[in-house]
């Protein structure tokens, strides 16, 4: 399997006054949670996340087969490590990694 990006993540400050946009935009969240609110845009998943410090922006996050090769990958490519690999769900961790210019890249697998 390729790479495909299939969510973003928006770091949110506060997460009432994000839902109460995104809603607007996206209809109704499928999961509704004080950790997480989800939204299915046409099968891309736009997530709310809750952060104190929101300043890092949006992650788009690419599902990858083999997160630890990737990211070792990326690494000796010159990527840095901002968010080392953590689980999210059975099966499912993510990492965040940044480009030489401190984008974000996140990688989702197992």
């Amino acid at each position: 399997m390729s790479p495909t990006i299939r969510s973003v993540v928006v770091p949110v400050s506060d997460l009432d006054a994000a839902k109460a946009i995104y809603t607007a935009l996206y209809g109704a969240p499928h999961t509704d949670q004080p950790y997480y609110v989800g939204y299915n845009a046409d099968g891309f998943e736009i997530s709310l996340a809750p952060q104190p410090d929101a300043s890092g922006g949006p992650v788009a996050y690419a599902d990858v087969d083999d997160l630890d090769a990737t990211r070792a990958a990326l690494l000796a490519a010159g990527a840095t490590e901002r968010d080392a690999p953590r689980q999210v769900a059975p099966g499912a961790r993510v990492c965040v990694l940044l480009d030489t210019d401190g984008n974000p890249v996140g990688l989702r697998g197992k």
